[in-house]
């Protein structure tokens, strides 16, 4: 289904990459983030940050992963108008 606002949906696919391939180390996290946003805390980012990610790494694939998800679910109700 088309909607005004596809142009705008492409670029933040484009921009957020979505598909980015993440390391084995933050799968865990990063799954959480998509499934269940609402339960990370401040110890899973001291958990990656002790385990050597940086936070514009920690970020950047944060936002990855939820913009993913919410793209995700906007397809899925786009996908239920048809």
């Amino acid at each position: 289904m088309k909607t005004r606002y596809d142009e705008l949906i492409a670029g933040l696919r484009d921009a957020a990459a979505p598909e980015r391939d993440a390391p084995a180390e933050l799968r865990g996290y990063l799954e959480k983030v998509r499934l269940h946003a609402y339960k990370v805390t401040d110890r899973d980012i001291d958990d990656l940050r002790a385990a050597g990610f940086s936070e514009e790494e920690i970020f950047e694939h944060t936002v990855s992963a939820a913009v993913a998800a919410g793209l995700e679910r906007l397809d899925a109700g786009l996908g239920t108008l048809s």
